[in-house]
């Protein structure tokens, strides 16, 4: 029961403060893994990956992701059940209070210069959050962060890695054949490329 409403309590954290979207909760998810141990970062890269590959927002799918697989590994499959909607509800939970708050209060909000004033300090916070998610997804899938610790080097690039992001780079900004094409297409094509690269 206890792990339940840790899973409650670490979402409804992320889900508070994430402003910006699903992305942004990924900064609060590495606090997650480094606090409770649940994933390790690689795990985390992973989940990001499913996460954007699947329908809906990636920080609804990587909290029913955890709370999935936390929820397994302590009571299996009806824990992992359990755990799935657990976290989301975890997640989801803040915004809906928020929502009801703002909707009841709409018309003493929406001329409000004081939170038109806060929107405008959380623009550049939420897109602080999202950069800083971006850069430390692209540092754990184009270098060896193990390896990184010991010192830069070659040995600390992911070839297969930088081979692939500058591949998509290419084929999303400078071919005109495939510049047009839908961004599904090239998720697809890189689970492939993964699934064949780690045969």
């Amino acid at each position: 029961m206890m792990l339940y409403l840790r899973l409650f309590y670490e979402f409804f954290k992320a889900g508070l403060f994430a402003i910006g979207g699903g992305m942004a909760t990924i900064p609060f998810l590495y606090d997650m893994a480094d606090a409770t141990g649940w994933f390790t970062y690689n795990d985390l890269a992973n989940m990001i990956a499913v996460g954007e590959s699947t329908p809906g927002p990636v920080g609804v799918n990587m909290a029913t992701y955890v709370g999935y697989v936390t929820g397994q590994s302590a009571a299996g499959i009806p824990g992992a059940i359990l755990g799935a909607v657990i976290a989301t509800l975890g997640l989801v939970t803040p915004s809906i209070i928020i929502i009801l708050i703002i909707a009841a209060f709409l018309k003493s909000f929406r001329d409000n210069r004081y939170v038109d004033s806060a929107f405008y300090g959380l623009r550049p916070a939420s897109t602080g959050l999202i950069v800083a998610a971006g850069l430390s997804v692209a540092v754990s899938n184009l270098f060896f962060t193990d390896t990184l610790a010991q010192g830069l080097s070659l040995a600390v690039l992911n070839w297969k890695g930088w081979i692939l992001a500058v591949i998509l780079w290419v084929l999303t900004n400078k071919v005109k054949k495939t510049k047009g094409l839908h961004p599904i297409i090239f998720i697809l094509a890189s689970a492939v490329v993964g699934v064949v690269f780690s045969m």
